[in-house]
């Protein structure tokens, strides 16, 4: 595995660092690490998975909005 030094690390970066990695349980290094990873390596979202979970979401909840009814709120009023 590869390895990098940073440095000239601006001190508000450096503990808003240290803090995550606090509130993560995780080393400063570690935390580094899944702070590039989030930036360089995003997760590819599976659109129809993710609209199917907010429609199933939307149907529990009371009075639920169909998408009917949201494309009626969206163009009452527009010509």
């Amino acid at each position: 595995m590869k390895s990098i030094t940073l440095k000239n690390i601006p001190q508000a970066v450096h503990v808003a660092l240290k803090n995550r990695a606090k509130l993560n349980r995780r080393s400063l290094n570690k935390e580094a690490l899944a702070c590039l990873e989030t930036a360089v390596l995003p997760t590819r979202v599976n659109t129809d998975d993710m609209l199917a979970g907010i429609r199933q979401h939307r149907a529990s909840l009371p009075g639920s909005l169909t998408d009917r009814l949201i494309i009626e709120a969206k163009t009452k009023g527009r010509p």
